[in-house]
């Protein structure tokens, strides 16, 4: 269960892999696993701990579609994005999502259940458009497919 950060919890998740600034993406992996994501105190004290600059840091954090700055929804859904997918009509499913979701890319309901993200490829382009719910990826997603995915009632 994700939780809030805490720089004791941080320290222990640092040292786990001996404070070696060479394995900032797994510590940030781990970060991202244990607080959902990155926040302004993290860069901080990755930085301090791993003798980084704090732009070194946040330039991987920003780099990598992984990592994200503000907590995501207790549901995330990536659509790819990809030419493969775009021309099997992900742009279409993205504009669906964004309207029955009241979000654009990049953002958190309200409510904060749902978080929407663009993807650049799920490895599934034999079954475009894909998209991916919570780490489980979906193919051949149409309109009609995505409203029954998210549907409480349906998983």
């Amino acid at each position: 269960m994700p939780e809030q950060y805490d720089s004791a919890v941080a320290s222990e998740l640092i040292e786990r892999f001996d404070a070696r600034p060479e394995m900032l993406l797994q510590i940030l992996h781990a970060f991202a696993e244990r607080f959902t994501h990155i926040c302004e105190e993290s860069i901080l004290k990755l930085a301090a701990e791993l003798n980084l600059s704090r732009a070194e840091v946040h330039g991987v954090v920003s780099f990598y579609h992984d990592f994200r700055r503000e907590p995501a929804g207790k549901r995330v859904v990536r659509i790819c994005q990809a030419e493969a997918c775009q021309s099997m009509g992900s742009r279409e499913l993205t504009a669906h999502a964004e309207k029955t979701l009241g979000i654009g890319l990049n953002a958190t309901t309200a409510d904060g259940e749902t978080t929407l993200e663009p993807v650049y490829c799920l490895g599934n382009c034999a079954c475009s458009p894909a998209m991916m719910v919570d780490g489980r990826v979906y193919g051949r997603v149409n309109n009609e497919r995505f409203d029954t995915i998210l549907d409480p009632a349906e998983t």
